[in-house]
């Protein structure tokens, strides 16, 4: 089955990506770039042949092939793929690929139409640039993370959202998507230099304005957004459970005190009084101890406040709204999320199950020209799998 064939749904059906194999953001960009029906390649070790993905739902949509880019002839092989490719994944530290033999003046040299999407922590110069790092490195140095927790406490993780993913792999496939255009347009590929610092510095957008407005300031807790607010955190249920509450707007903070009972109470008075927040969220958070999580679900169904449940990964995929949307779904025993955004014009398939490692070699290999004697003796020298 070629990519064409296994792959021709979404509006990016007829792109042909190579994606060199590695961890975190990389395969990120690769997911979101195949659920749109680009013909995304994954060049794992041959070492892996055989095997199954360690993250199915990263490597989902994708064909696999196993090369050993360590030797000539493996070298040789991947530039082979590249010269029919529309774009390339690396998440190498910077100066490897092109030690490898396939850096981005090679493979340009042989297909100028190529974009080559690069993913790092900390982009391809700058003094950092050769260190190792991951998500939550990143993060730190570009400021969020000391942003995020509570006043007295440390700085708490937020998974690895806002470096490895937003700002790392979603980053790169609008890069590369971006560069897919230009390239269209003029003929010419280029480099797209995607680091996770720049990403979480660029997701700072909002709050830099809000700095500049006079309307945060640097201490956690003590902002709109950042749980400083009682009309935007999360508070504590009677099963020990959680409600988010975001009642940001006047008509939506009106609802929420109306629910509450709390409309013609002075100490609400004043939504955006931050002499009376932390009072305000006492006050709230003695009322929300009152009851489970479900029953003030329910008692706020159709209010408009902005309050909503804190759910779990299983509870999220069965709620009625995503349930509805599809928004998640089940494969091989693994939940996992579906593709977004959605395309009315050129909606994406279902996303497909991870391949075995290395389970389209031949496949693609003989699309690049090379015959099975080729192919068996580039096997017999362990350069594929």
């Amino acid at each position: 089955m070629t990519g064409d064939t296994q792959q021709s749904r979404g509006p990016l059906a007829g792109i042909r990506v190579v994606e060199l194999g590695g961890i975190g953001p990389g395969p990120f960009c690769g997911m979101i770039l195949a659920d749109m029906g680009a013909d995304v390649i994954r060049v794992d070790r041959p070492a892996e042949h055989g095997t199954r993905p360690r993250l199915p739902v990263l490597h989902r949509n994708r064909r696999s092939v196993t090369v050993d880019l360590k030797s000539p002839a493996g070298v040789a092989t991947v530039l082979r793929l590249i010269d029919s490719a529309d774009a390339l994944i690396e998440g190498f530290r910077p100066g490897v690929t092109e030690r490898l033999g396939i850096g981005p003046d090679a493979c340009l040299a042989r297909n100028r139409r190529l974009v080559y999407g690069r993913m790092t922590g900390w982009g391809q110069d700058g003094p950092l640039a050769q260190e190792p790092g991951h998500d939550i490195n990143y993060i730190a140095l570009a400021g969020a993370l000391n942003a995020i927790g509570p006043r007295e406490g440390d700085p708490v993780v937020p998974l690895n959202l806002v470096g490895d993913m937003g700002g790392g792999g979603m980053l790169l496939a609008l890069g590369i998507a971006a560069a897919l255009l230009h390239a269209r347009t003029t003929g010419q590929g280029q480099v797209v230099d995607a680091a996770m610092t720049d990403g979480t510095a660029l997701q700072l957008a909002l709050i830099h304005s809000l700095m500049a407005a006079g309307r945060w300031n640097d201490r956690r807790e003590s902002n709109l957004f950042d749980g400083g607010a009682p009309f935007y955190r999360t508070y504590r249920t009677a099963d020990d459970r959680h409600l988010a509450v975001g009642a940001y707007e006047p008509q939506f903070y009106a609802n929420l005190l109306r629910v509450l009972g709390l409309t013609d109470d002075p100490l609400f008075a004043a939504q955006h009084d931050t002499g009376a927040w932390p009072k305000m969220c006492a006050r709230f958070a003695e009322l929300f101890a009152t009851r489970t999580r479900d029953e003030w679900t329910r008692e706020f169904a159709g209010s408009e406040a902005c309050v909503s449940p804190v759910l779990d990964f299983t509870e999220a995929a069965a709620h009625p709204h995503n349930a509805g949307r599809g928004t998640y779904s089940t494969d091989a025993g693994h939940l996992q999320p579906g593709p977004a955004p959605r395309f009315l014009g050129t909606p994406a398939g279902p996303p497909r199950s991870a391949s075995l490692i290395g389970s389209h070699t031949d496949e693609v290999l003989a699309e690049a020209g090379l015959d099975s004697a080729a192919v068996q003796a580039l096997r017999d020298q362990h350069i594929v799998g």
